[in-house]
């Protein structure tokens, strides 16, 4: 994720078109013979890369992101009066799914360890005085592959804020852990956190974003 300067065009949020039952039958009945059947060249090629489904942001918490997830649904209304001057929270184009895959077989869709894909987003802004507090939650699943097996899956994650100007402001790391059982190839995760910044003034709320992604720096694509 860059450090500095950010330019790049809106994301499409959009509602995501398969079940999380088809796509574990699919994995864990089908496996090899159906990736290779298909003629699909890589994990990422089956499970697509649909936007995350932005989520009403009233009452923010780990239990409603992770019902959401669980779910796949997301509740696109606004944010009421708030959410019209509250900054966008939002997912970092091209860094909402991270695979891993088998030492020296990268891009390999037989040799998908797993995939971690961030499914749900949501916010809430408190504004007094030129002061913004945002609580932000996000959330989304974790597949195994092929050659994944059942356990604990830990990924990491990377928040930046960034300015009117598009200059980065603040930035945090974290990492979301999942455990997968045995019985079943999916497992769930959600996080939610705050973030405290200024406006200066003669900016708005609105210019400023917040954005979400998977750090792709430790062997995921």
């Amino acid at each position: 994720m860059p450090d500095n300067k950010v330019d790049w065009g809106s994301v499409t949020l959009a509602r995501r078109q398969w079940t999380h039952t088809a796509l574990a039958v699919l994995l864990t009945c089908c496996g090899p013979l159906v990736l290779a059947g298909c003629g699909m060249p890589s994990f990422g090629g089956l499970l697509g890369n649909k936007a995350a489904v932005p989520l009403a942001s009233a009452g923010v918490s780990e239990a409603t992101m992770l019902s959401a997830a669980k779910s796949d649904e997301g509740d696109s209304a606004s944010d009421g009066s708030s959410g019209r001057i509250c900054p966008q929270f939002v997912i970092w184009p091209g860094t909402q799914s991270v695979t891993t895959y088998e030492a020296g077989r990268e891009g390999d869709g037989l040799a998908v360890v797993h995939r971690g894909e961030i499914t749900q987003t949501a916010r809430e802004c408190q504004i007094q005085d030129g002061h913004v507090s945002i609580k932000y939650g996000f959330s989304g699943r974790v597949l195994l592959g092929p050659r994944g097996a059942a356990g604990h899956v830990s990924l990491p994650v990377n928040i930046v804020l960034t300015d009117s100007q598009k200059q980065r402001l603040q930035g945090d790391s974290l990492r979301i852990e999942v455990d997968i059982a045995p019985d079943k190839p999916i497992g769930y995760f959600s996080s939610v956190r705050t973030i405290t910044f200024d406006i200066p003034e003669g900016t708005r709320t609105a210019d400023f974003k917040l954005y979400v992604a998977f750090d792709k720096v430790q062997g995921g694509t």
